[in-house]
């Protein structure tokens, strides 16, 4: 097991064992316990009482974060030509089709989010071997796939996420930066956990957040009461 080092020691001593904080005092307590020299990401995990297995119980969905998520998103808009000027005036960092197309062919993928339209789908099948791992494939659940090309791409950039619970039945998120004013994470953290409650899924059965932990990059976790969320 390795060692830990002195600020990690440090940290992890301000953060009581076996006790669970209220969103407030988690999101007040990160802002101390992180201790890198760069704006460390702010995330949170959510265990769900759900079996992903089972596809009467997969919870997937979106949210726009109050405060954004302090990162710049770089979006890719493969879109027809007639679109190109409405992506570009949206702020779409990467716009195009085929040549975008023949790029991720060869293997670039240096994006966040990949946004189209529904007739462009058809020629990003072939490619889902390489964006499907990475999470960058469309997808009309996620608001990823529309006509609404401008709209689609103003709300990527302005702090819409995409997620979804992984095998284990934990959902992770990237809500923001330790800069934030402890307020906001609290906000953030507050309109994704609202939005998991939303889409519970009828199947599931007995406690549905077992858990909720909050964590910047490099400091420990923190466990939070799911009563007090």
């Amino acid at each position: 097991m390795a060692k830990l080092t002195k600020k990690q020691k440090e940290a992890a001593s301000k953060i009581e064992k076996n006790k669970l904080y209220s969103l407030k005092d988690a999101s007040a307590l990160l802002k101390q316990v992180s201790y890198a020299k760069f704006d460390e990401s702010v995330d949170i995990a959510v265990r769900l009482g759900v079996d992903p297995r089972k596809a009467n119980q997969m919870v997937r969905g979106v949210v726009t974060l109050p405060h954004g998520t302090g990162k710049d998103v770089r979006v890719l808009a493969l879109v027809t030509p007639d679109k190109e000027a409405e992506a570009k005036a949206a702020g779409a960092d990467h716009v195009g089709l085929d040549d975008y197309l023949q790029k991720i062919k060869d293997g670039w993928t240096d994006v966040d989010v990949i946004i189209t339209m529904p007739a462009v789908m058809g020629k990003l099948g072939p490619l889902g071997r390489i964006l499907g791992p990475r999470g960058l494939m469309p997808n009309p659940k996620t608001g990823t796939v529309t006509m609404e090309v401008g709209k689609a791409v103003q709300e990527v950039k302005a702090g819409k996420i995409d997620f979804k619970v992984d095998k284990t039945g934990i959902v992770h998120a990237g809500i923001g930066k330790v800069s934030f004013d402890a307020d906001k994470i609290v906000d953030n953290a507050h309109e994704i956990i609202q939005t998991l409650i939303k889409l519970k899924p009828t199947a599931a059965k007995g406690t549905y957040i077992k858990s909720i932990h909050l964590s910047s990059t490099m400091s420990p976790a923190i466990a939070l009461d799911p009563k007090a969320v």
